[in-house]
């Protein structure tokens, strides 16, 4: 009887080690490949064009000039948007090197911070699984995918205002010496969120933080929220950046708030507008495959509101606010309700939460309705993909491609065919044996092989949009002492990649995609040296004392080649898009 008591003892010892060592496994299993989404081939694919090739020059230019205050594109003052997040990029190159990895490195990491943090607070507010499912479906959201891996403001952005909104709400969750530290860490992440972006970078925790306390009928928190010592917080560390810019750059504070703040929101000055509803599509692609979802879980969400706890409350408010206040302003982007889409991340893994205590439950049931959706649209996705692969002329007859780089994608069609099949098997066996753990499996199946099996798709599509090739074109055949110059383009990773400024030929600075430099070219003031207004061209090219490397698009190769013709220069083609030609000195210089 004493061996099998020490057996059975044995037996119960072994299987407490086992769950705590699967305890332990399961988030630093989860964390990797959280990491994998955001970190995984980070440079393995070039800059974009135009927002990533002209973010990574912004932030090079910092880091040779050391003007962390002043940021330059192009040598020319860029005040789009605040410096702080060009800074961290800048540091990454001093550290680390120049390239498009490290380029990336800042929103990646912010984007694994804020992670973390999603982590941390449903740990603290619901439980462990939950938090490890919200991080996964976060990570694994297109959206979020996107704004990690891309050299823009976004995801630094989403970090510091999600940071602010759940301090604020942690506050109120904690008791009195730690309330204050809470408002205090809130006051400070707006305060960098806002040097990342502009006034959006506290609005949106404010309108947040006020809407959900209104709702909850609580206007005594709003008073701790918006203390004196909280704004103090704030503006010592707003106040320095914006006052010592204005010094720098008076015209700074009319543009900043007038045209980059309000007329952004109010007016269609900056061509991005789109319908009221713009965002209902916009979630429903880049929170696939989990927006599949959404429809029937705030049906369900709505019938059991009274069962809604303090947290849930939160999000609910948080997403809704964030995507009725960029639906009402005139400028959108998808990556404006980035912070949402953190939201609705942590309450679809509470649904799937539910499932998994309760398998025969409603929650259980949405998700198995959600996968017979995804079994459809992967099946079809499957057959329309295989098509395309054993017959690309069905597509290619109907898109406007060009056929050299059409034909580029057509070996990536038959593994993206593999990788919808792989989601539909997963979809049928998750609802033939009723499994939550099989259906996340296969929401979850298709982000991780496309960032694996159809990582070419990814790159091929970057090669598409992006300078890399067209400057290892130039690189290869200009000298050192010519002068590289556009007519009336530029391709807006160009200066990175060649490491060295451009000249633009233009009529009003529109080629380099920045507002500011474009309002500063209206100003009346004259041009800088390196913007050449095309009515001076032609004085400009006389008085050049150094060959010229003039590129054009497609467009306007019959003013390259009248321009060419007038210095005998040869036009060569660089690729299917640009055109160059090598100007001379002209004689006597």
């Amino acid at each position: 009887m004493k061996f099998f008591s020490s057996q059975a003892t044995y037996s119960a010892d072994n299987s407490s080690m086992a769950a705590i060592k699967s305890n332990h496994l399961l988030p630093v299993f989860t964390f990797l490949i959280c990491a994998y989404m955001l970190f995984g081939r980070l440079g393995e694919w070039p800059l974009i064009s135009p927002d990533e090739g002209r973010n990574a020059e912004v932030a090079r230019e910092m880091s040779q000039s050391h003007s962390w205050l002043v940021p330059t594109y192009d040598g020319l003052a860029y005040l789009d948007k605040p410096a702080f997040y060009f800074k961290t990029i800048a540091l990454s190159f001093s550290l680390f090197g120049e390239s498009e990895g490290v380029a990336r490195l800042s929103s990646a990491v912010f984007g694994f911070a804020l992670l973390i943090a999603v982590f941390l607070f449903c740990q603290k507010m619901y439980d462990r699984r939950t938090a490890l499912l919200a991080i996964l479906i976060i990570a694994t959201t297109p959206l979020y995918i996107v704004f990690s891996r891309f050299v823009i403001f976004d995801m630094s952005l989403a970090f510091f205002v999600s940071a602010s909104i759940f301090a604020c709400f942690l506050a109120e969750e904690s008791e009195e010496r730690q309330r204050m530290r809470w408002y205090l860490l809130a006051a400070v992440s707006a305060g960098i969120a806002t040097l990342i972006k502009g006034p959006v970078g506290f609005i949106i925790p404010s309108l947040v933080v006020t809407v959900f306390n209104g709702l909850e009928g609580r206007l005594s928190v709003m008073q701790r929220a918006f203390a004196l010592r909280n704004w103090a917080v704030f503006f010592a560390i707003v106040l320095p950046w914006f006052i010592g810019l204005s010094l720098l750059r008076p015209d700074f504070p009319y543009y900043g708030i007038m045209k980059e703040s309000i007329a952004r929101f109010t007016t269609t000055e900056f061509h991005r507008t789109a319908p009221f509803y713009y965002y209902a599509p916009v979630i429903a692609g880049t929170f696939f495959a989990w927006s599949l979802l959404l429809p029937e879980s705030i049906v369900t969400a709505w019938q059991k509101r009274k069962n809604w706890s303090r947290a849930d409350r939160l999000l609910i408010v948080w997403a809704i606010v964030v995507v009725l206040f960029f639906s009402v302003s005139q400028s959108k982007l998808p990556g404006y309700v980035l912070t949402a889409v953190v939201a609705l991340g942590i309450l679809t893994a509470r649904v799937f939460a539910k499932a998994l205590d309760h398998s025969t439950g409603r929650a259980a049931g949405t998700l198995r309705r959600g996968t017979l959706l995804l079994l459809l649209l992967s099946t079809l996705a499957t057959v329309i993909v295989c098509v395309i692969a054993f017959n690309p002329e069905v597509l290619q007859s109907r898109l406007r491609f060009k056929p050299e780089l059409f034909n580029l994608f057509i070996p990536t069609f038959l593994p993206l065919a593999i990788s919808f099949g792989i989601v539909a098997l997963l979809s049928a066996l998750a609802l033939l044996t009723r499994n939550t753990r099989l259906i996340f499996a296969a929401f979850i199946s298709f982000p991780l092989l496309l960032l694996s099996v159809n990582f070419d798709i990814l790159s091929l599509y970057a090669q598409s949009r992006s300078s890399r090739g067209l400057a290892e074109h130039i690189s290869a055949t200009l000298s050192p002492a010519a002068e590289v110059a556009c007519l009336h383009c530029m391709p807006s990773g160009l200066p990175f990649y060649l490491k060295r400024l451009v000249t633009v030929l233009s009529d009003d600075g529109a080629e380099l995609t920045s507002n500011y430099i474009v309002f500063t070219l209206n100003s009346g003031k004259p041009w800088p040296e390196i913007i050449v207004p095309t009515a001076q061209r032609q004085q400009w090219l006389a008085a050049r004392t150094h060959p010229i490397y003039l590129l054009a698009k497609k467009d306007r190769l019959t003013e390259l080649k009248d321009i060419a013709l007038a210095h005998g220069a040869e036009v060569v083609a660089l690729n299917a898009d640009y055109f160059a030609a090598l100007l001379p000195t002209p004689a006597g210089k």
